[in-house]
């Protein structure tokens, strides 16, 4: 059995464009995000030599990850999920090959387009120097928030980054905001043990943020630039009542320690 098979991981298909080429990989996560990935990967082409990008698709039918398309983009792997699972199932996909293929560190982006991709040589940056667990924070120092909307800006402020914040010990700012960077050192340890399939959902990068801490894992945020649109609706794929309850019971177990391996082996 293989090191990637012993792990909990969904099925999934991997369309490699080239060698790997730098000790750290940018995974951009994407469902059917049409247009607005591609114009993220053309705003990403001026950092495309600091790190092998590669697009964790949770099985687009919309024809925007076409691997001619990525390939002409300078995309170095294309990952397409045929298992089971939402966003943690992607991110356990992106981590365990990641790690396979010998990276030192994987910096998360969405692929919707909101996200500047400038800050990915900032937490590169920040891996290099040896933290673990890279936030990416819209409400420090340099960091900036356009069109945010209010419900959004109260729940993450007033409840989300409080709770988190508590319970890890460690006073997060951004903690919805999925910019982020993550060391192998803190993916591989078996302390953390990140490939459970108990993580299918946003629960995992909530998880992560809080365990490491706990561990001891060299943990900070990083400013980084998050634009919604000015007009229209806002891009999501969580619905606004039962997608926003499913979450916050997600957020409440995570922060009691439902997720913790003493208590799910």
């Amino acid at each position: 059995m293989s090191e990637i098979d012993a792990r909990q991981v969904p099925a999934f298909q991997v369309h490699e464009f080239g060698p790997r080429r730098s000790e750290y990989c940018v995974c951009m996560f994407v469902l059917n995000e049409n247009g607005k990935l591609l114009k993220q990967l053309e705003r990403s082409q001026p950092w495309l030599h600091l790190a092998d990008f590669v697009i964790a698709d949770g099985g687009s039918t919309d024809g925007s990850t076409a691997p001619e398309t990525l390939r002409s983009l300078g995309i170095n792997t294309l990952l397409i999920k045929t298992g089971p699972g939402k966003l943690g199932a992607q991110m356990r996909m992106g981590f365990a090959w990641a790690l396979t293929r010998g990276y030192k560190g994987v910096v998360c982006i969405d692929g919707n387009n909101k996200d500047d991709p400038a800050a990915i040589a900032l937490i590169i940056e920040k891996l290099q120097s040896g933290y673990d667990h890279i936030q990416g924070s819209r409400f420090v120092p340099g960091g900036v928030s356009e069109n945010l909307p209010f419900a959004r800006w109260a729940g993450l402020r007033l409840l989300h980054a409080p709770l988190i914040s508590l319970a890890s010990g460690f006073h997060y700012t951004d903690t919805t905001n999925g910019f982020r960077g993550y060391s192998a050192r803190l993916l591989s340890d078996p302390s953390m043990a990140v490939f459970r399939d108990v993580f299918v959902s946003y629960e995992l990068h909530w998880y992560l943020a809080i365990r490491a801490v706990k561990l001891g894992f060299r943990v900070c945020e990083a400013p980084v630039a998050r634009r919604y649109p000015r007009h229209g609706p806002v891009p999501t794929k969580i619905s606004p009542v039962r997608g926003a309850l499913m979450m916050l019971r997600l957020l409440f177990i995570t922060c009691l320690g439902f997720y913790d391996p003493k208590q799910t082996a």
